[in-house]
């Protein structure tokens, strides 16, 4: 392992912003950060930065604890979300800078320089001003300077931020394709799913200051180990059920064949369906049955908002439904996905509406907690 988090804890105001936190980075991995706004994904990276140093817990680069170590001695180097590039230098200039600091001969940094802007495809741009450059060969040159310095690892906090959506998608390749040229660990911190899950060999997703899982992207979608983790990654339908023995399940009052073994008999359970693993069938042939309530086209599918029993669920769907319609759900046995109860069991169901913060503006006199009880699925 390059980077050992171990059992870091910080606070901030008396606050915790990281509890006890211990994460193992690979080399040569692209890690992602994911999480909503104040999970603590940013600390994190300003603790590996060293521009934060932890309230308890270590610190281990190659295996040497570096929580003394100051930021500029660390083999490290980060890239914001303003690029911080220098107005007064011209391209070449600003990615000679650090070369420059570490004093290295004027031939050598030319020639790093030069392969350094060949390496994002910016060759020829030496002597443009970068205020006259787009956003995204700013952030071309704000990753060359980084890289120039050889750092073993780069850290990235929502460099795309700014970015357009088309050009967010280039550089999201972009960037994949610099950190496998290069060989350095890039460690991401990004609240977009889909630009963690379309970039990373690993992802890390966060929330309320823990770790709540590690894994590859088809690891993190195909098996969520809760429900913050089932519903922040994608869409999920996410219900009450019960295991009535290996391989059989009951939720939404019918009891229903999957591929998951070893829970309790009779254990309490939630159950994840993604929307586009559900087959649309004639009412009569479908184990469950629902009334379409919201039909919008996204392009290559319809999304559709499904009043079962009164829970909304989610289904994608290439076929055309009417609002009103009453039609049946199929779903495969190896499409249920069954989750122990969690601390998050319960907060996250239906598709009523799709944030808590708008659900409590539309609901600005009613108890939160009276609602979570009212909307939860019943098996």
């Amino acid at each position: 392992m390059i980077i050992d988090l171990k059992n870091v804890s910080v606070a901030f105001d008396s606050q915790a912003i990281l509890k006890d936190l211990s994460l193992s980075i690979r080399n040569r991995d692209f890690v992602t950060l994911l999480g909503p706004s104040g999970c603590g994904k940013t600390t994190t990276l300003r603790i590996i930065a060293g521009f934060l140093e932890p309230d308890a817990g270590s610190v281990f680069f190659d295996g040497k604890c570096i929580n003394s170590l100051p930021p500029y001695k660390r083999q490290v180097n980060t890239i914001f979300q303003r690029y911080a590039l220098f107005p007064h230098l011209n391209v070449a200039q600003n990615v000679a800078f650090g070369l420059k600091m570490h004093k290295l001969p004027k031939a050598e940094i030319a020639q790093h320089v030069h392969d350094m802007l060949r390496t994002v495809n910016l060759a020829g741009f030496e002597n443009r001003s970068v205020a006259s450059l787009s956003g995204g060969q700013q952030q071309r040159v704000a990753i060359a300077r980084a890289l120039a310095v050889r750092p073993r690892v780069l850290l990235l906090d929502e460099p795309l931020g700014a970015l357009d959506l088309k050009l967010r998608k280039d550089m999201q390749l972009e960037l994949k394709n610099i950190q496998q040229q290069s060989g350095i660990t890039f460690i991401y911190v990004t609240h977009d799913q889909e630009e963690a899950l379309s970039m990373s060999d690993i992802i890390v997703v966060m929330d309320e200051g823990e770790i709540q899982q590690i894994g590859t992207p088809k690891d993190i979608y195909d098996e969520p180990q809760n429900a913050f983790v089932a519903d922040f990654i994608g869409e999920s339908n996410i219900l009450d059920g019960v295991m009535l023995k290996d391989f059989r399940v009951r939720f939404a009052g019918v009891a229903f064949t999957c591929v998951d073994k070893g829970f309790a008999q009779n254990e309490h359970v939630d159950v994840v369906i993604r929307p586009e693993d559900i087959d649309i069938v004639p009412p009569a042939e479908g184990l469950l049955q629902g009334t379409i309530t919201s039909s919008t086209f996204k392009g290559v599918h319809y999304e559709f908002i499904v009043d079962v029993q009164g829970f909304k669920w989610m289904i994608q769907s290439t076929d055309a439904q009417t609002v009103g319609d009453v039609i049946g759900i199929a779903i495969k046995p190896e499409e249920i996905h069954i989750m122990r109860k969690s601390r998050y069991s319960g907060t996250i169901g239906d598709y009523s509406c799709f944030s808590d913060e708008f659900e409590e503006l539309s609901n600005p006199n009613e108890d939160t907690a009276e609602d979570t009880a009212e909307t939860e699925e019943s098996p």
